[in-house]
């Protein structure tokens, strides 16, 4: 998700948002069934303290860098997730791999070239023009949810003049991931034999983390690849990725690909239902998915105060192709002082990232003990498990977050507000659980009739 004066975007990944995958997707695109998730061993779930963290682990490219967070805290263990940013500088091209205001183009396996790229070349005197066919490419931009099944190769290019910021979160736990709780990525391109991880202590490696990586094709007989595509040695040898120290990112100062102008008009055609309502065949169910979803409209806000702020969510009935990835992600702005309502996630963990501005954020466990209470700034995440309870109040200059969550339909339930759980009881259970009158009890129901969105309290004084 974007945020800051930087030119951003969210891309999820892996089994995740920017890539979420899943192993079994061309098998089973008419599976209902929510499989259990896959956990890790019950000691990484005692949570005793949550932090918020910034990345640990840093890696340099040519044209931008890429971050890791730990995977082996515990938080991010016990809630199978895992956390990439890559930093894309302008004319930066993120390699190709499976496992990623720009573009992004992602392989469909099965899919036909529906896109044409015209180029043209000068020799001499001479001028020469080709037609490149490729699959859809989609322009990104600030406020973007990108959805990408497990398997699939995609890569990004940053054709702005700032950085753009990709913040993928990775669903190790995903039924999808069948080896182990581990991310890998494949990469198509590219090699790094030495790259050196920032943050932490240089050379050590950590579980589950790539410290250098090659292309796949760096495995294959160099000969056999020349044959496999009917090229020169030379070109075998560059699609291995040897000698080239340029890291995941690359400068691309020319780079012309189609990008369509009706990519608008056929997202507004979506929204307003005059698409193919029933889709039939792997064309329609598979070569059509739309894997983007914007929640950086105001436009598009579930709740909005116009004291307090807004919040927007996408899950599988907004975005179809998260019913495949069991994620969905709710963005947040909250206004000067502003508070969301205290709540608890009843099917998901949660994943909290700040995008713009700080905040104080309180998470209580279930012995009724504060599992953190802290203040949380940009560019850090926050791992919130599944029934813990968190309350979110805006600094000075707002705050602004995305949530990933580990469930399709994430729900949710606020403890305060005209939606709250204690709304919804009567005013002699609550007199009688909190030992107070039927005033309290009533004022307790009723003094907040907003919805999750609050404005700034009054002070102390002002209430009583």
């Amino acid at each position: 998700m974007p945020h800051s004066s930087q030119s951003r975007a969210t891309i999820t990944d892996a089994t995740s948002l920017l890539s979420i995958e899943r192993q079994q997707q061309w098998q089973g695109l008419q599976q209902q069934g929510h499989p259990q998730r896959a956990r890790s061993g019950d000691d990484q779930c005692r949570i005793q303290r949550l932090n918020a963290q910034e990345p640990n682990r840093r890696y340099e490219s040519e044209a931008g860098t890429t971050e890791f967070w730990d995977r082996n805290d515990g938080e991010f263990g016990c809630a199978g997730l895992k956390a990439v940013r890559h930093v894309i500088q302008a004319r930066g091209l993120l390699l190709p791999a499976y496992n990623s205001r720009g573009i992004q183009g992602t392989v469909l396996p099965g899919c036909a070239e529906t896109y044409e790229t015209r180029s043209q070349s000068s020799t001499g005197d001479r001028e020469q023009r080709s037609t490149d066919r490729h699959q859809k490419v989609r322009r990104i931009q600030e406020g973007d949810i990108l959805a990408l099944p497990a398997g699939l190769s995609h890569w990004a290019y940053n054709d702005g003049e700032l950085p753009l910021i990709c913040v993928a979160i990775i669903d190790t736990g995903n039924e999808a991931n069948q080896l182990d709780e581990n991310y890998r990525k494949f990469f198509l391109a590219g090699s790094s034999e030495q790259e050196g991880g920032r943050g932490g202590q240089e050379g050590q490696s950590q579980r589950g983390e790539q410290q250098e990586f090659k292309s796949v094709f760096n495995g294959f007989d160099q000969e056999l690849l020349a044959d496999i595509f009917n090229v020169d040695s030379e070109t075998a040898r560059k699609l291995q990725g040897q000698d080239d120290q340029r890291g995941r990112i690359v400068r691309a100062d020319r780079f012309q690909v189609t990008i369509p102008e009706f990519d608008r008009q056929e997202e507004e055609e979506r929204q307003h239902g005059r698409g193919s309502p029933n889709p039939n065949g792997l064309e329609e169910i598979t070569c059509t998915l739309k894997l983007r979803y914007n929640l950086g409209s105001p436009r598009r806000a579930d709740v909005y105060n116009p004291r307090g702020g807004r919040t927007s969510s996408v899950n599988s009935d907004k975005l179809p192709v998260l019913s495949l990835l069991r994620l969905s992600a709710k963005r947040g702005v909250l206004y000067k002082n502003a508070i969301l309502a205290p709540h608890w996630n009843i099917n998901a963990h949660s994943a909290m990232y700040v995008t713009r501005g700080s905040g104080r954020v309180q998470v209580v466990g279930d012995s009724g003990r504060s599992v953190f209470d802290g203040e949380v700034r940009e560019g850090q995440l926050l791992v919130i498990p599944q029934n813990y309870a968190v309350l979110k109040k805006a600094g000075n200059e707002g705050l602004e977050f995305v949530s990933f969550k580990t469930n399709d339909n994430a729900m949710s339930i606020p403890l305060a507000g005209r939606l709250s759980a204690l709304r919804a009881m009567p005013e002699e259970v609550l007199a009688n659980s909190y030992d107070i009158s039927r005033e309290e009890a009533r004022n307790l129901k009723y003094n907040r009739d907003e919805l999750r969105v609050f404005g700034p309290l009054r002070s102390k004084s002002s209430r009583d």
